[in-house]
């Protein structure tokens, strides 16, 4: 007989007026699926569950559960003798879901749920669920190398402010009034690199934990490139490097100024250091990517440069993307479209007319409601 009957028939049994009511076979259920009757022997052993142990249903079925699944803790103690669900506390429920051990050492995550006739009856169905590790695995190891990478990144200018600082102490009068000044401003932007490198760790968790907040305000978007651009003069790159088109009229947008800043000055910072030629930045007023509201602000940042590989285009949100030159955490991109989508509007990337990275961004106006 098959898995799929063998477990279909086990929820007719065990889930009768449950699954089978909603016409849910569970086999189509994700998660590992494992029921025991009032004597502890397995009646339901879904595809999921015979997939995360490597044991058939049709060897489970009927077995006692402590044999079909015989986990341990991860200090080695046998984890049905612990929990005892058969002959245990009357007015236990559950147990909640925790990290296991199958034979061989695979880590699997288990929750239980004790299903009584009576309040404080003997248990009537004991039921498993199962959850393979690899989501979380893979949650570990995005955190371990987020760590790393900002680790790394700490370190150059941390040594170069440690190295200066010290130089500076132990030497300070053979040196020239213009080589201190030159450390110093050194030890100066390492410290800003520093504080952006933090800032940057403080918006990752606020935008994983869905915590970060957003202060609306009015923000002329125009004015807020023109200062980026202006700034990029300042610093020596040519004014017709760029080129700024507005569409007007262009509605009132409200927003959070700082965050929008933090938006321009990653996408201008790309197209200047991956792209090529001009500098194309469109802001013209769309349709709104909030559903209820009409009108919405749109800002695309393009250049002239080789542009994002096709194959790369669906990956570059991601956290550590980088492009074809390396440097920086990778982490910018992933804090732009965190930041975009809290305020409610989306991102997409694709190919400027000139060949090179279009980045495209529409908030919606989003007006308080005293003014609408």
């Amino acid at each position: 007989m098959s898995v799929g009957t063998r477990s279909a028939q086990g929820v007719s049994e065990a889930c009768a007026g449950g699954l089978a009511e909603l016409g849910i076979d569970p086999d189509q259920l994700p998660d590992g699926l494992v029921v025991a009757d009032e004597r502890g022997r397995v009646i339901c052993f879904n595809a999921a569950a015979a997939r995360i142990t490597a044991l058939s249903a049709e060897d489970a079925l009927g077995q006692r559960l402590e044999k079909a699944l015989p986990l341990e803790d991860l200090e080695g103690r046998r984890w049905w003798q612990l929990t005892d669900p058969y002959g245990g506390l009357t007015i236990r429920r559950r147990q909640p879901e925790r990290n296991l051990l199958l034979p061989g050492g695979r880590e699997v995550l288990v929750s239980a749920q004790y299903v009584r006739t009576e309040p404080t009856g003997p248990v009537h169905r004991v039921v498993v669920g199962l959850r393979d590790t690899e989501a979380r695995r893979r949650t570990e190891r995005s955190h371990a190398e987020l760590i790393a990478t900002v680790a790394h990144e700490l370190r150059s200018p941390l040594t170069s402010v440690k190295g200066f600082t010290a130089t500076l102490l132990a030497k300070w009068e053979r040196f020239t009034d213009d080589q201190k000044r030159l450390m110093l401003e050194t030890v100066d932007a390492d410290a800003d690199r520093v504080t952006r490198l933090i800032a940057e760790l403080l918006d990752i968790s606020r935008i994983d934990s869905g915590r970060l907040e957003v202060r609306r305000q009015p923000v002329d978007i125009g004015a807020a490139v023109g200062r980026h651009i202006q700034a990029y003069v300042a610093a020596g790159l040519a004014a017709d490097r760029f080129l700024l088109r507005l569409e007007q009229p262009l509605p009132m947008l409200w927003a959070d100024p700082d965050k929008i800043d933090q938006v321009l000055s990653n996408l201008l910072e790309n197209a200047v250091r991956h792209g090529e030629g001009t500098v194309t930045i469109d802001i013209t007023p769309t349709e709104s990517p909030r559903e209820g509201e009409d009108t919405g602000t749109s800002v695309t940042v393009s250049d002239e440069g080789p542009g994002i590989p096709e194959e790369s285009m669906n990956r570059v949100f991601t956290r550590f993307w980088r492009g074809s030159k390396r440097g920086g955490t990778g982490l910018g991109l992933y804090i732009v479209k965190g930041i975009v989508e809290a305020h409610g509007g989306t991102i997409t990337v694709g190919r400027g007319p000139q060949g090179g990275a279009e980045f495209r961004f529409t908030l919606p106006v989003s007006a308080p409601a005293y003014l609408t």
